[in-house]
């Protein structure tokens, strides 16, 4: 299968995007996957990268303060020096302890653009076991508050029971 997009190299990359449930599929050479991910992959909007993608919810997300000095100095990560400004016009830290240096403010973005601060991904079938056990513990726990709260206590106590059943699995 030749490239989609210069119909000269043949395809190694296959590409796919899926925006509001709409599947986009692209077979690119080396080539012309460089080009696409140099100028952000994105088939609906090819000019924009995400890191300026994620640097424009910064600046202009009301509800989340804006990436800017707090203090009469600029505040930099203490272990790379990567500032507030750097990463309100690039959308990139520079290393791993700026994630916790800047986390506190941080964290209202990732929850804008993802609607959690946390990872909730797939879980690999062969060894994720143990964590699909967490995970279903953790929401067991949720619905016994839950039912709790709303003083369903038969069934509080059947999902008591199978958490500690899910527990002594671990």
């Amino acid at each position: 299968m030749l490239c989609e997009k210069c119909q000269q190299r043949p395809a190694t990359v296959y590409y796919t995007e899926v925006i509001n449930g709409q599947q986009k599929k692209m077979h690119l050479c080396e080539v012309c996957a460089g080009q696409m991910q140099a100028e952000g992959f994105s088939l609906f909007l090819p000019q924009m990268n995400l890191h300026n993608f994620l640097a424009s919810f910064w600046s202009q997300a009301p509800q989340v303060q804006p990436f800017a000095p707090q203090t009469t100095g600029e505040a930099k990560c203490p272990a790379c020096g990567t500032s507030e400004s750097f990463f309100a016009q690039k959308g990139l830290f520079g290393c791993s302890d700026c994630y916790r240096y800047f986390g506190e403010r941080l964290e209202p973005l990732l929850r804008r653009i993802h609607g959690s601060s946390s990872h909730t991904g797939k879980v690999p079938a062969r060894t994720g076991g143990r964590a699909r056990l967490v995970k279903q513990i953790d929401q067991l726990r949720a619905q016994l508050r839950e039912a709790v709260a709303r003083e369903e206590y038969e069934k509080a106590a059947e999902l008591r029971d199978r958490i500690k059943k899910l527990e002594q699995e671990l």
